[in-house]
């Protein structure tokens, strides 16, 4: 559907602080195109509406707005705005004891609660329709129930709906409570009345009353769709009203805040001028009002008011768009249409966006599953995408599904690792001083030495040697690999978890399959290093002619290892492989110093041998380890996890709580949502007939 685009004109300020009255009539429009709504108006001639009557206002208006306005009531009793969307709402805020009451009754032309400290303790949202009845017709809604009432008994009524929800005491609630009046007369309107501002606690108030009336003002006044009524007694300085600076905190240059001027008989002196200046930025104008006195009807106290601002000498100045409940009664009118016509659409947009959010998002979780052919079907997918995710992770070294996560790029991780342990197994071997060089040589060949020709070296020496070496290095690898799964463990554990984290069901049936195996592979590899470990301490063996060649370039430094015990020489020499080392402390050990020599050289050619195995041998198991972790193991041990846990596959049948609650939620929302926009569908519908 297609409407044309027309609008209702803004409040506006004039040369003298005026805001222009407006009255809705059939047959006329005015038209711009930034506008957003079908709505007819026209500006007021005072000649043909007198201030003292609003029929003729409500009578014209409600042909055109009050589908609107019931259109906006509806949304908010589907509580459309606990979706975050947020309803044109005109909001009654004021100091306490600053006549906010008096301002409603005489709008609705009924009595509400009166008495000392807060009579207000809910946020009150009234609902005033005009309607050509005699009688009128009062009810409250809330904690969903409607109460029937009369205007006899309305304050009563309210003060009771007020316990059953803010408590018998004086605290207060954000719960709200609807009062509608049809009446006639009446202006069509829906305000939210709230809380009066107190800082002082009294009369067994809660201590932080303040904080807690500030928040629930807060709430209603923050949203730009809101429209502040800010009621100001006369008797005060403006400035100080605890009411403006929290309007200003929203609405610091006044373009949503309308004031009334309360108690303008009290303190008449400089009214004119204190409205006419707006030091407080009240964007759309003031309405100076009188309060009723006493036992007056609404009828003396309409005729009161008017006899005041027409003939006290001061009040009189006040320019007579200014003055009187008509006057705000009829501007209250003409924001309220403007906000409608302005935000109506843009509601409508939100609500088909939240629908199509909503619907999104349902759409997104799991299937509810009712077979076990259905129950199979998901186990089985999740098997599926878990393998090939764990390929590309663990094997293939692709990280396109977790490229923002480092710690998943597990085969660039593991290279890391290796690099480390290979790093720590040669440092750990490394001697710490030069002090001991060739000493503990020494001393194994003293103690392997035997009966045979001198010129050999005693092979026992040198595998125990080679013995002594391993060990000072054996934990490491352990530790190594041990710390190389305790980190697959939590890749694998967060793929697995991924793929199923919308099936709470198997979850833990997953996370112990995935524990089992890891530790599983974690025992195979301690195995393993602990052979390759046993294998280097009792072999001494190698193909790898690199040996030769070290120990061939090692030996190369003998004659100046020599040469050091000379006399003239000095001992510190430079030997390959070692640097410079001061064996001064060998002069001791003629006889067998330059077997030791040898020995050491051969060792230290072989032990690169060895870390370089030890590293490459583990390296690689741990590679094949992880392809059939990948290929089978995996899969056959989640199998058996889930199959053998009590209920089996037909877990998954069972939705799992938090998706049921959001199932629910959403769908709950769906339906609100749907709801709220066939409501506003055809009230568009409605206005569009209406103005053909």
């Amino acid at each position: 559907m297609v409407l044309e685009n027309k609008k209702i004109p803004t409040a506006r300020k004039q040369d003298s602080n005026k805001f222009s009255p407006f009255v809705f009539k059939s047959g006329e429009e005015t038209s711009s195109s930034s506008s957003n709504m079908p709505l007819v108006v026209s500006e007021v001639d005072e000649s043909v509406v007198p201030l003292s009557s609003y029929a003729p206002i409500v009578s014209s208006y409600n042909e055109r707005i009050r589908p609107l306005l019931d259109a906006v009531d509806k949304l908010r009793n589907l509580k459309v705005m606990q979706e975050g969307i947020q309803l044109p709402t005109i909001v009654v805020v004021g100091d306490q004891s600053s006549g906010k009451s008096s301002v409603l009754e005489s709008l609705a032309g009924i009595s509400l609660p009166r008495g000392q400290g807060i009579c207000t303790r809910v946020p009150l949202i009234m609902r005033l329709h005009h309607h050509t009845k005699a009688e009128s017709e009062l009810h409250l809604e809330y904690s969903g129930k409607v109460v029937s009432t009369d205007e006899m008994h309305v304050a009563e009524a309210i003060n009771m709906a007020t316990e059953e929800i803010a408590g018998n005491g004086k605290g207060i609630s954000h719960t709200a409570l609807t009062l509608v009046v049809k009446k006639n007369g009446v202006p069509d309107l829906t305000m939210v009345d709230l809380p009066g501002i107190t800082r002082v606690p009294v009369h067994g108030q809660p201590e932080n009353i303040y904080e807690q009336i500030s928040g629930i003002i807060m709430e209603y006044i923050k949203p730009e769709e809101s429209i502040i009524l800010n009621v100001l007694s006369a008797t005060v300085d403006f400035p100080t009203c605890e009411s403006i600076r929290m309007s200003q905190s929203v609405d610091k240059n006044g373009e949503r805040t309308l004031a009334v001027v309360t108690k303008s008989d009290k303190a008449p002196e400089g009214l004119l001028e204190k409205v006419m200046a707006d030091d407080v930025n009240i964007g759309l104008g003031y309405v100076c009002v009188r309060n009723r006195i006493g036992d007056e009807t609404y009828e003396e106290a309409k005729m009161e008011e008017s006899i005041l601002f027409e003939s006290h000498p001061l009040l009189s100045k006040i320019d007579k768009s200014m003055v009187g409940i008509p006057v705000l009664a009829r501007k209250l009118v003409q924001i309220q249409a403007t906000i409608i016509s302005k935000c109506l659409p843009e509601i409508v947009k939100k609500i088909n966006a939240k629908l199509n959010g909503n619907i999104l998002e349902l759409n997104k979780l799991p299937q509810k599953l009712s077979t076990i052919a259905e129950a199979m079907t998901v186990f089985m997918r999740i098997l599926g995408f878990s393998k090939e995710s764990l390929k590309k992770v663990l094997v293939r070294g692709e990280f396109e599904e977790y490229a923002d996560n480092k710690n998943m790029h597990c085969t660039a991780r593991l290279a890391e690792m290796l690099d480390k342990f290979s790093q720590e197994l040669k440092s750990s071997s490394e001697k710490l001083s030069n002090e001991k060089f060739l000493l503990d040589e020494i001393f194994v060949l003293e103690e392997t030495k035997s009966v045979a020709l001198p010129n050999f070296l005693p092979r026992s020496a040198f595998v125990s040697l080679l013995q002594v070496e391993v060990k000072k290095i054996s934990k490491i690898p352990v530790n190594f690999v041990a710390e190389v799964w305790d980190y697959i463990k939590t890749v694998v554990e967060e793929i697995m978890m991924h793929h199923c984290e919308n099936y709470p069901q198997v979850q833990s049936s997953i996370k112990r399959a995935v524990s089992n195996q890891i530790n599983k592979l974690k025992d195979q590899s301690t195995s393993r290093v602990m052979e390759i470990i046993e294998m280097e301490e009792i072999a001494d063996y190698t193909c790898d002619p690199e040996y030769m060649a070290v120990w061939s370039k090692f030996m190369t430094s003998r004659d100046a290892f020599k040469a050091g015990f000379s006399d003239g020489h000095s001992t510190v020499v430079k030997i390959e492989g070692f640097g410079e080392i001061d064996v001064g402390h060998l002069r001791d050990h003629p006889g067998v110093r330059d077997e030791a020599f040898d020995l050491k050289m051969r060792l230290t050619a072989y032990w690169n041998i060895v870390l370089k195995r030890m590293v490459d041998s583990i390296a690689l198991h741990l590679l094949l380890a992880l392809k059939k972790l990948v290929n089978q193991g995996m899969e056959e041990e989640i199998v058996k996890a889930v199959l053998n846990q009590s209920g089996g596959i037909e877990r998954l049948l069972d939705e799992a709580p938090l998706v049921a609650t959001k199932r629910a939620r959403l769908n709950q929302s769906l339906s609100l949502l749907e709801e709220s926009r066939d409501v506003l569908a055809k009230i568009i519908d409605r206005v569009a007939i209406a103005n053909e």
